[in-house]
This record gives C-alpha cells, sequence and structure tokens, in this order.
C-alpha cells in the first residue's frame, strides 16, 4: 500500500532541512547534575531555564523522592474525579501565599496553561484579546482556540496597544491584555505598572505570564508583578511556571477565589488532564521553602547576564532589549546561527540556535540562558569562546 502519509511527512522534513530549520533530539547525560555529552566532555550548560540550579539542589530531590514514597509514584486521575490530594490543596495555598494571591491553580504545563485558561476565559462571552507581538507560542495557541478576535499590538509599544483598546472603546464584550513579564527569547521585560493602568483605563483584564520571572525577580523572587507598588493596581490572573526557577515540573494560575472556582469547573487543560505526581508536589515544596532565601544566587546570576551582555556588545552583536538572565546574540541567519552553535559545542558550551518561526526570520540567535550555578571560571570560558565567534 502506498504511504503517502510517510511521503507527505518525509517531504516536509526535507524542505525543513534545505532551510536549515529540522529540528533533531540531542542526546545527553548528566554527571552530578552537569551535562555530558555523547563524547564523555562535561559541558558549559548555558541553555536550559533551571534558573537557581534547583533540580539538582538536595531537598527539591530529597522531598521528592519522599513525597513519591508516602504518596506514590502517580496521581490516579483528574482531580474532579479521584485525584485531588491535600498535598495538592495545601501547595496552593502556599503558592497564592507567595504571590500575594487569594487562590491558585495547579496545571500540567506552562503550555496547557496558556493555551486552556485563554479560552475558558474567553468562554465567559463576547471577548476581544490584545496580545503582546512577541507573546510565547503557547499564548498564541490559547487565542487561536479561544475563538476571539485578537489584536496584535508591537512588543511592548504600549503606545501601540492604546490605541488598539481606544478604537474598540464602543466594544461592548470583554477585553483581555495578554502579556508575558519577561520574554523568553529577547530577555527584555514588559512595563507592568503601565499596563495596569493601561488596563485599568479601559476596563481591560490583564493576563500575565511570568514563567521568566519567578524565582529570579522581584522581592524574594515572587516576581515582577510582585514588585508592583501596592497603589499602582494589580494584575488579575498570573501565569507561572514551575519547571524553570523551581527545578520541577508544571504550572499554575494565580489570582482571585472566583477565579480559580470558575477555572476548576471552565478549564479543559485541568478539568481532562491527570494531576500532577507527588514527587513534582514534593519538589516545589521544598522549592518554596528555597526561593525566597537565595538573594546571593540572584544577585550572581544578574551579575553574570551583565557581564555576557557586555562581552557580547563589545564583540559586536546586537543583544536587543535584554535586561535579564536571557541573553540573545543575533546572529541572522540560520545557517550562521548553527555554525555558532557547532563552534561553541566544540569549546564545550551548550549554547541552542534559535531559528524560525520560533523567532522572527532574519534573527536568528543563540539564546543564551544563564543559571546561577555557573562558576565564574564557567562564565570566563563562555566569554573567550565568544571572542572566538567574533573573529
Amino acid at each position: 500500500m502506498d504511504n503517502s502519509l510517510d511521503r507527505d511527512l518525509l517531504a516536509q522534513l526535507d524542505m525543513l532541512d534545505a532551510h536549515n530549520r529540522r529540528r533533531r533530539l540531542r542526546v545527553l547525560a548528566t554527571d552530578h547534575g552537569r551535562l555530558v555529552g555523547i563524547d564523555g566532555r562535561r559541558l558549559i550548560d548555558v541553555s536550559s531555564n533551571d534558573y537557581l540550579g534547583l533540580s539538582q539542589h538536595p531537598l527539591t530531590k530529597s522531598r521528592a523522592a519522599d513525597w513519591s514514597e508516602r504518596f506514590g509514584a502517580g496521581a490516579p486521575s483528574s482531580r474532579l474525579v479521584t485525584g485531588t490530594r491535600g498535598i495538592a490543596v495545601a501547595l496552593e495555598e502556599r503558592l497564592a501565599a507567595f504571590k500575594g494571591c487569594e487562590a491558585a491553580l495547579l496545571i500540567g504545563s506552562g503550555f496547557q496553561a496558556n493555551a486552556t485558561v485563554i479560552p475558558a476565559l474567553a468562554s465567559l462571552g463576547d471577548t476581544l484579546i490584545f496580545s503582546d507581538s512577541l507573546n510565547h507560542s503557547s499564548i498564541v495557541h490559547g487565542c487561536r482556540l479561544a475563538k476571539a478576535q485578537t489584536l496584535i499590538f508591537r512588543h511592548n509599544d504600549l503606545d501601540h496597544l492604546d490605541q488598539l483598546l481606544r478604537a474598540n472603546a464602543a466594544y461592548h464584550g470583554r477585553r483581555l491584555i495578554v502579556t508575558e513579564s519577561v520574554f523568553s527569547m529577547d530577555g527584555d521585560r514588559s512595563d507592568l505598572a503601565a499596563l495596569v493602568a493601561i488596563a485599568e483605563r479601559y476596563g481591560a483584564a490583564l493576563y500575565v505570564d511570568e514563567a521568566h520571572a519567578v524565582g529570579v525577580m522581584g522581592p524574594e523572587g515572587r516576581g515582577l508583578v510582585a514588585a508592583l507598588p501596592p497603589t499602582s493596581g494589580k494584575v488579575d490572573i498570573v501565569m507561572g511556571t514551575l519547571g524553570k526557577a523551581f527545578g520541577a515540573y508544571g504550572a499554575y494560575i494565580a489570582g482571585s477565589r472566583a477565579l480559580i472556582d470558575f477555572l476548576i469547573n471552565r478549564c479543559a487543560g485541568f478539568i481532562y488532564a491527570t494531576a500532577l505526581p507527588p514527587a513534582v508536589l514534593g519538589a516545589v515544596d521544598a522549592a518554596l521553602d528555597l526561593i525566597p532565601k537565595m538573594d546571593t544566587e540572584r544577585v550572581r546570576l544578574a551579575a553574570s547576564a551583565t557581564r555576557l551582555r557586555y562581552a557580547l556588545n563589545g564583540a559586536g552583536f546586537d543583544t536587543l532589549q535584554s535586561s535579564t538572565q536571557i541573553v540573545p546574540a543575533i546572529i541572522g541567519t540560520e545557517a550562521a546561527a548553527l555554525a555558532a552553535a557547532s563552534t561553541l559545542n566544540a569549546a564545550g558550551i551548550l549554547a541552542v540556535a534559535i531559528r524560525p518561526p520560533t523567532v522572527p526570520d532574519g534573527t536568528s540567535r543563540l539564546r543564551f540562558s544563564l543559571n546561577s550555578a555557573l562558576s565564574d571560571a564557567d562564565v570566563d570560558v563562555l566569554l573567550a569562546a565568544i571572542m572566538s565567534l567574533s573573529n
């Protein structure tokens, strides 16, 4: 039988190869938390989102093992069937307090949260969504699944957002502004105080993805939403992930009690998904003990990022408006970005080439994502390798 599906799939893969856009899985091992290539060489990791090194912290690992031993390897079903446990409810209460909100709800992953919470909010009735042009793919998918009209404002251009809101001032339905606090590919920040003011001016709800800010920024690592002055108003919906600075897996939504109760009834990504396993809950519980006390690690991380930006700019690389632990080095073409990543790999550095469609055409880049476990010697090796790229 002619397998037309495989033929079409292979043709698509050939096209991706021709444009240097094909992704391949790369097998790496770990040795006491350090990445090791297939040739046995240790790799300096400047690509992961384990910003505080908590995936390898003794407390997160021991509590994950303890909770797995005490409560089981997995959850039996979705939480609305047989899966709700007291440890999940207690952890949600801790997350809500950490974020300064009334309530929180655990969800399987950050992608799952954005892709299903936004449609749930749109199900309230006529909704007009205003989304930053560089929002994460999960937000883009959420807006599409919402089947609501979505207007895209230029990245961090709040004048443009204001224009779009003003042009739709007569809209009779709900307005929802969606943004990230730290953008995952450019490493820059949104102006949350100004966004809150705009949302209040037009009676819009504000949804903020804090995936790359929580643990790293704000008072006690509670994120940029927590850094807003008390008089500035509030963010209505906060999404955060547990697989980055928390070093574990999963995500949460934080906000009002009414929001969380509504999502329990209307969010498909919660209702129809198996609950997070006890080991994950234990690791997150431990991370909540650790993160508020990690100011030294946060200072170290910020200093490493500043050194990296300075070196990249000195070598002639554009780092855009990065002001965080995420530092892009714009290369240009897909082939050039892949070659640069290969050069760094040869120097013992895991740096990933990010290519379209993840980023706009012509802006293929090395995306450096630093962590506080990097030593000064590690950063020195990275900076020396960067100088070789510019020669």
